[in-house]
Parts: structure tokens; C-alpha cells; sequence
């Protein structure tokens, strides 16, 4: 996979989804749904895979380093697995079905999961005789399962590990901790299957390096930014950006 040459217009494009991702990881998780289109403006769909995964991956690193305090064991424990069993599934159905074919699927889901913890909050039910149930129940399995085939097949596990820290009503820091070392951990794991694709090679990482400063400034802007921000809104912006995000998966 050899990349095209970029204008300035596509150059300003990429710094901006790398901005996007590092603000992401470390600020408001749900927003890297806009990395995702913003690059494939400028890449074809497969490259942009390809440039994503490391960007995200160099955003996760960052995070965990700043967060590495505040990250719940027990959930990432609970999860990893069947988010490896998960990659290893989304790896082998590349070959059966387009990422466009399981996208509105995903976002059915999510969209369907999201109505059912808002009537389930209207109905009177406490936070904690939620999380008992969904303890009790194959929720982790499934999350993970999901998240896992998700992000193998088109990076679009956002949604599905905020919905599942949503319902874990963790402290925004625990959140963002959280789901960094999670995303860290499953990303490392997916580069070997990309690399075999043929998603990542020695061009695509190239642009990758000469993105990383746009990231890490993105990265230094989170931290910054979500510091300001009351629990209750963190709650209420990440519920509204795994909204947005499972309605672009639909279309």
C-alpha cells in the first residue's frame, strides 16, 4: 500500500484528526468518532485504518502514563479477554463482512442499550442495583466480545466501551483511566493482524511519526480541558457523543 502525495489542505485535515484523537484520550473519550472520517477524507478507507490504529495507540500511551492512578483493575480484568476473543473473531470476518455491513449493527445496538439505561433511570432504578444486575449477568462478556470485533473490523469500539463505563458509574478520571488502559492494551494487540493485512507498513508509520506532535499537543489539551469539567456534564457530553457515534455507524 503505497499513501498518495497530500496537499496542505490534506496535511491540515490529518493534524486535525491527530489533534482529535490525542484530545480524545485524554479528555473526552467519546469524541475520536471524528478522527475516523476526517481521515478517510484525504486516505483511501484501508489506509486510513491503517494511519489511525497507531495514532490511537500513541494517544493511549500518553493517557495511561497521566492516568496510570485512577485506572479500575477489576473492570479491565473482566473485559480484556473477551476483547481479545473479540479481535480474534472481527479478524476473521473481515473476510466474510464489510465494516460497512456490521457498522449499523453496532450502532443499533448501542442506540437500543442507551434507550434501555435511560428507562431503566426514569423507572426509578438506583445506579447500584443496575450494576449488580449487569454483574451478575453476561453484560462483560458481551460488551467485550462486541468491542473487541468492533475495533478490529472499524475502529469503532468507542461507543461500546463507553456505554459499558457509563453503566460502571466511574469518576470521570477513573473513566478516562479506564478506558485508556483498556484501548492501550487491545490496540497493541490488534497491530500484528493489521500488519499481516497489510493496514500498517513502513510508509503508513512514517506519517504516523510525523503526525505524533499533533497528538501529543491534543493529548496536553484533554488533561487541560477536562479538568474544568464537572462530573455530571463528563457524564452528559460522553452520553451525548456515544449517541452521535452510534448514528453515524447507521449510516
Amino acid at each position: 500500500m503505497v499513501l498518495p502525495a497530500h496537499t496542505m489542505t490534506d496535511w491540515g485535515v490529518l493534524v486535525l484528526a491527530a489533534l482529535v484523537i490525542g484530545f480524545s484520550k485524554t479528555g473526552l473519550p467519546g469524541i475520536a468518532v471524528l478522527a475516523i472520517p476526517l481521515a478517510a477524507l484525504v486516505l483511501p478507507a484501508k489506509a486510513s485504518t491503517g494511519i489511525i490504529l497507531p495514532m490511537l495507540i500513541a494517544g493511549d500511551l500518553f493517557a495511561v502514563t497521566y492516568y496510570r492512578r485512577h485506572a479500575r483493575w477489576s473492570h479491565l480484568l473482566r473485559l480484556l479477554p473477551y476483547g481479545f476473543v473479540g479481535i480474534v473473531i472481527g479478524y476473521w470476518l473481515l473476510s466474510i463482512v464489510t465494516d460497512g455491513e456490521l457498522r449499523p449493527l453496532i450502532g443499533t445496538l448501542i442506540l437500543a442499550m442507551l434507550v434501555l439505561a435511560k428507562w431503566r433511570e426514569r423507572s426509578g432504578d438506583s445506579g447500584a442495583e443496575t450494576i449488580s444486575r449487569l454483574h451478575g449477568s453476561f453484560f462483560a462478556f458481551f460488551m467485550g466480545v462486541a468491542a473487541g470485533i468492533a475495533t478490529m473490523m472499524a475502529n469503532a469500539a468507542g461507543p461500546i466501551m463507553a456505554l459499558y463505563l457509563l453503566a460502571m458509574d466511574l469518576p470521570k478520571q477513573e473513566f478516562i483511566g479506564t478506558g485508556a488502559w483498556y484501548f492501550f492494551v487491545v490496540n497493541c494487540f490488534k497491530v500484528p493482524f493489521s500488519w499481516h493485512l497489510g493496514l500498517i507498513n513502513h510508509d503508513s508509520l512514517l506519517l504516523n511519526l510525523t503526525l505524533l506532535p499533533a497528538t501529543v499537543v491534543g493529548a496536553v489539551a484533554g488533561i487541560m480541558v477536562v479538568r474544568h469539567i464537572p462530573q455530571r456534564l463528563f457524564v452528559n457530553i460522553v452520553q451525548a457523543l456515544t449517541i452521535v457515534a452510534a448514528i453515524k455507524l447507521l449510516f
